[in-house]
Formats: structure tokens, sequence, C-alpha cells
């Protein structure tokens, strides 16, 4: 597998090799002397997916300390605009957004760092992300960034939002803990 370093610091794209036949395709999706060699973390504790229709919206979401989380996130079907912010105030990257097309075909996942939000744009239906993370979900630490309120222009002038995402602060009101 190929191993990215982006423009977010610690932000890390991932492209798995695919072996491809008559039969489909089969992808590597983790290797611990890779990710270890990369200096990621390898101690995952949940995992779970989410199913979206096309325009669902979800985010911008991460965890407080002391429950932050690395996360690996991966697009197992249809297609989605990843998206991802640092909000750690004493990094060189602060406030900055990367973007990245995920899906089902190129297998590529994103190893997003501690501190930094993560959400999505579903571009088709029944578009499902798998998700490992580092801690357990904590309801006490849930937290999240108003969509609309980064340096990035989405692609949906009305995505479907959940009321809980419609309620985050906007990113001028963050006080980062990060």
């Amino acid at each position: 597998m190929d191993v990215i370093k982006t423009d977010i610091d610690g932000l890390v794209l991932i492209k798995p090799k695919l072996i491809a036949d008559k039969r489909g395709a089969f992808y590597k999706t983790f290797h611990d002397d890779v990710f270890r060699e990369n200096n990621l973390n390898t101690d995952w504790k949940e995992e779970y997916f989410s199913k979206s229709n096309k325009n669902v919206l979800r985010g911008m979401h991460f965890q407080l300390p002391p429950e932050d989380h690395f996360k690996l996130v991966s697009c197992t079907q249809g297609k989605v605009l990843d998206v991802v912010l640092d909000i750690r105030t004493k990094s060189l990257t602060y406030k900055r957004v990367s973007y990245f097309e995920l899906n089902g075909s190129n297998a590529y996942q994103l190893y997003i760092p501690k501190g930094c939000a993560h959400g999505f744009l579903a571009l088709e239906n029944n578009s499902t992300m798998f998700y490992k993370v580092s801690t357990v979900y904590s309801p006490e630490e849930d937290a999240g960034i108003l969509w609309n309120s980064i340096d990035f222009d989405w692609p949906c002038l009305n995505p479907i939002v959940s009321d809980r995402d419609l309620n985050h602060l906007p990113l001028e009101e963050f006080n980062s803990p990060f």
C-alpha cells in the first residue's frame, strides 16, 4: 500500500494495492508493519459503518480529550467527498481544510489524526463509510464544528444534514482544546 502525506500535518492518504481478475477485486486495507513504519496508530478500539443517500452531509465530527481519537475511514460502496479540518491551535496547518474523493472502486483510506474534524458529503445513493477509531465513542466528549462555517465550498446547495450537525458551533466560536 502507498502511504501519502497530505497538506495537513498527520493526515495521510492510504492507497491500497489492487489485485483484480475476472472474479473481481481484492484490497489489503491494513498491514501492521506498514502502519508502524509510518508512525500510524494501530490500536483500534471500535469499528462502525454508515450508509448515506446522495446529498447527505455528515460532519464535522471529532471527540474531545481525553477521548479524542485517531480515525481510519474508507468508502466501501458508492462515492463521497471526504473533508478534514485541522482544529489543533498549535499546528502549522491550523484551520486548513483538505478534501478527497473516496469510493468503492479506489478503496482509498484516510488516516485522520487527533485534533482534526471529519465530515463527508455522499455523492451517490448507498454510499457506505467504514470507520476504525482508537477510542470508544463517548457521548460526553462527542463534538463537532458547523459544516458550513469552515473554509470549504461544499458542492451541494441544500445538503441533507441532521439536527445534531446543524447545532454544532461555528468554527469562529469554537474554543479548541487541541
